[in-house]
């Protein structure tokens, strides 16, 4: 992982690759786990003091948002972030912790007084980021005296915006303040309600409005809420909304058994012991890896080479597909030469777990099943062409891996832009399993 200076130095480098490249690493290295660290209030001032670079007008397509959108209203979605973590009560253990969250609540004033001149953009993308991070920023007891000034445009453009998170900020906002969200929480009940009631016809290919349906939802504007924060907060986000009468619940995952001692046919099995064990942050990385890295910076992390580098080649230009790390047990795939998804091995590879739920080596339909009851709400799961789940709330995709006569769980962890399997994964990650 680079450090902050440099990745502050790189937010205006002149190659659009390593602006977007730099945003990402802001929140990989800032605003990880849910928490401050020491360098991110400092590094929230400096983005602050770049916003009015005209620099800051380019656009792209990052990491964790659809669209495109210039740099000036991705940067000041970072300081929504930040905003968001340094009005919270709670912090996470370790050293120096209660210390990183002062400090950042410390730099609030001086970044309203930034950012607030930016509410009035004429570009509806930056103007939603900063009034955004403005009402948060107003969390800040020091800033009440300005919340009169802002709650309109709070209620009139924030809460109406096609941005689910945005709506919740005027939603959470608004309540704050001791103003009535009543019709908002209503007209987001009903909005998900809908959304739910026409994703269940348009997967019906028997039911009678199908087509209607798909049009429907193809006319709907896209979500730009950055997927990753919808993971970590979406209970506190949309708590205000019960959830359908749940059932029993669902057993959680087993990993299947190892193969016995000795045993080295072609469909061994790893026991647990000998699995590595990792985690996941949605949309941020994997075990060592992150979103991100190029193909040195993986062997790194990993101190192992590939055994297999597939390319593909443009005229006389070659491009990388895939790396295969099978001591190791992981499929690292590539966009551009960054890696984009994270295959796991289920016979060899580490044991990636998900609320202490196994994920990788394990019967499908029990993952299948008890990932369907964690995520269940509209949007929170799709099927592949090939019939693989996929939950774009967790950034995750489950497929199979064959095991003599059974099939075990191969998880794939993803960016945003690869949960298009079909079209994102390349042959042989269909032909491999």
């Amino acid at each position: 992982m680079p450090d902050t200076p440099d990745v502050l130095a790189a937010v205006l480098a002149a190659d659009p690759a390593l602006r977007v490249r730099a945003v990402g690493d802001l929140y990989r290295l800032l605003l990880n786990q849910e928490r401050v660290f020491p360098a991110t209030a400092p590094a929230a001032l400096v983005l602050a003091a770049l916003l009015d670079d005209p620099r800051t007008l380019a656009e792209a397509a990052w990491e964790r948002r659809a669209g495109r959108r210039p740099l000036r209203a991705e940067l000041l979605n970072w300081l929504v972030s930040f905003a968001d973590l340094a009005r919270l009560d709670g912090v996470e253990d370790g050293v120096g912790a209660a210390r990183d969250l002062a400090a950042a609540r410390a730099v609030r004033p001086v970044l309203f007084a930034r950012i607030a001149e930016f509410c009035d953009s004429e570009d509806l993308r930056v103007s939603e980021a900063a009034l955004a991070a403005t009402a948060l920023l107003l969390a800040d007891p020091a800033l009440a005296s300005s919340v009169p000034a802002y709650a309109p445009a709070v209620r009139d453009v924030l809460a109406v915006s096609v941005d689910s998170y945005y709506r919740w900020i005027a939603r959470e906002r608004l309540a704050a303040w001791g103003e009535d969200v009543a019709g908002l929480v209503a007209a987001e009940k009903e909005h998900r309600a809908a959304l739910s009631r026409a994703q269940d016809v348009a997967e019906d290919p028997f039911g009678e409005g199908q087509k209607q349906a798909i049009h429907w939802l193809e006319e709907q504007p896209e979500d730009t809420a950055a997927a990753e924060w919808m993971a970590h907060r979406w209970e506190e986000w949309h708590g205000d909304v019960p959830a359908a009468s749940p059932g029993p619940a669902p057993e959680p995952p087993v990993a299947a058994s190892g193969s016995e001692a000795g045993y080295c046919g072609p469909w061994r099995i790893a026991r647990e012991e000998e699995r590595a064990e990792w985690t996941f942050t949605p949309y941020v990385g994997v075990g060592p890896l992150h979103f991100g890295m190029t193909l040195e910076e993986i062997i790194g992390a990993l101190g192992e080479r590939p055994a297999v580098c597939s390319y593909s080649r443009y005229g006389e230009d070659q491009e990388l597909d895939y790396a295969d790390f099978t001591e190791s047990g992981i499929r690292a795939l590539f966009g551009d030469d960054r890696l984009g998804c994270v295959a796991v091995d289920a016979l060899t590879g580490p044991q990636v777990r998900l609320d202490a739920a196994p994920l990788t080596g394990c019967a499908l339909s029990r993952v299948e099943n008890w990932l369907f009851h964690r995520t269940t709400r509209p949007g929170s799961l799709r099927y592949s062409v090939g019939g693989d789940p996929v939950y774009p709330d967790l950034g995750l995709a489950i497929r199979s891996q064959r095991a003599g006569d059974t099939t075990l769980t191969r998880p794939l962890f993803l960016l945003r832009g690869w949960l298009d399997l079909w079209h994102s994964l390349p042959s042989d990650e269909w032909d491999s399993v």
